[in-house]
Formats: C-alpha cells, sequence, structure tokens
C-alpha cells in the first residue's frame, strides 16, 4: 500500500514538473497587429461593378480626357452606346434618361426622343449644363479632397449627378460620403465618381434654366 501510495506520489510529480516546463516564459506582443488608427471604412463594388471593372474597360485613345471622351465614356457604361434603346425601368436612349428628367429640360414626347440622336446629345448636355449649376457651390467646396478613397473631380461629380441627380449628389458630398445612393442596378455614387474621374467638362457652362432647343 505504501508502495503504492508513493508511485502515485512521484507519478504526481514528475506530471507537474513536465506542465510546468511547457508554460509560456513571456506572453506575445501583438500590437503590432493592431488596428488602431487605420481607415477600415470601404465601401464594396457590387457584382455589376466588379464585371465591368474587369471586361468593359472601353478605350478611346483620340478622345482622351476630352468632352466626347467623358460623354461617350459614359454612354457606353449606360447603354452601350444604343440611341434606341428602353431598359426594363423605362430609361431610354443613349444616356438613359427619364421622362422626369426630360421633361425639366423641357422635352415631353418619347418618341421624338428616341428618334432623334441629335437632340438626345442635346439632352445630354443640357441636363450637364443644369445639374453643374445645382452642385456650383460643392464642386467648389470638395473638388480634390479625398470621400471614401476616391478623389472629387468635377466630371466625376457630374457623371453622379446623371445616375443618381444633382440632390443625391449634394447629399452625399455634405454628408462627406455617409448618406449614398444606389440605383436599381446596384450602382453607387462613389463608383460614378471614381470611374468618370479625370475627364475635362470645362465645356459644360452651369445653367439653372438650361433647356433643350429644338
Amino acid at each position: 500500500m505504501i508502495k503504492r501510495i508513493i508511485g502515485l506520489f512521484v507519478i504526481l510529480t514528475i506530471g507537474g514538473v513536465v506542465l510546468v516546463s511547457f508554460t509560456p516564459k513571456k506572453r506575445v506582443d501583438l500590437s503590432s497587429y493592431s488596428t488602431e488608427g487605420l481607415d477600415l471604412y470601404y465601401i464594396t463594388p457590387n457584382f455589376n461593378e466588379i464585371e465591368d471593372d474587369l471586361n468593359d474597360i472601353i478605350i478611346y485613345p483620340e478622345l482622351g480626357n476630352s468632352y466626347v471622351g467623358f460623354k461617350e465614356a459614359l454612354a457606353f457604361k449606360e447603354s452601350r452606346g444604343d440611341y434606341g434603346v428602353v431598359n426594363q425601368f423605362g430609361y431610354m436612349g443613349k444616356y438613359q434618361f427619364g421622362m422626369g428628367t426630360l421633361a425639366l429640360i423641357g422635352i415631353k414626347n418619347k418618341n421624338d426622343f428616341l428618334n432623334n440622336p441629335e437632340l438626345q446629345e442635346k439632352a445630354f448636355y443640357a441636363n450637364l449644363s443644369r445639374n453643374k449649376w445645382i452642385l456650383r457651390r460643392d464642386l467648389k467646396w470638395f473638388t480634390g479632397k479625398r470621400m471614401n478613397g476616391v478623389i472629387v473631380t468635377e466630371s466625376g461629380v457630374l457623371a453622379a449627378a446623371h445616375l443618381a441627380g444633382p440632390g443625391a449628389v449634394k447629399k452625399y458630398l455634405r454628408s462627406g460620403g455617409v448618406d449614398g445612393f444606389s440605383d436599381a442596378f446596384g450602382t453607387t455614387i462613389r463608383y460614378y465618381m471614381k470611374r468618370f474621374s479625370g475627364f475635362d467638362t470645362s465645356f459644360v457652362v452651369p445653367n439653372r434654366k438650361a433647356k433643350v432647343q429644338f
């Protein structure tokens, strides 16, 4: 009996020594893995946006960053440049206008609009001109600043206004990018501001009462 007790004591003693030998002698320093102070705010693009970035990159070397380059790049994203297309939500033409926006710039007949490429080009310019006037202060305040990882440019803002309307873009800019918008396909203001940044849209004259002249 005594031998068994002694044997058990010896086993427990050895086990204790072994356990102590595996105890870490110092704590692991995890400070280098800290995220403190890092900008972790990021808006991920939707699947359509990712696909566009990978597969729909169209280069117009002869147009560059000109106004014509801007409108053709935007038209390709909107409709692949098709003057006669109408999408499932009723948006029409090369630049995908809704009837509400067209009425603001003086166009009330859907068929006249769809069958007249020249009218569509005039409508695009008139809408840009009106949006540039509405956003004139915001362009002055925010151009050159970074918002949600994107540098704000005039062409990016005007493209976003074409997507979402100038009111939604104004809210987005003045909220620091917090008050966002996405269309029926999930496309965001941030995405348009990034994709269409850096074009020269100085050709567009701000005009509060911009109308299409027939």
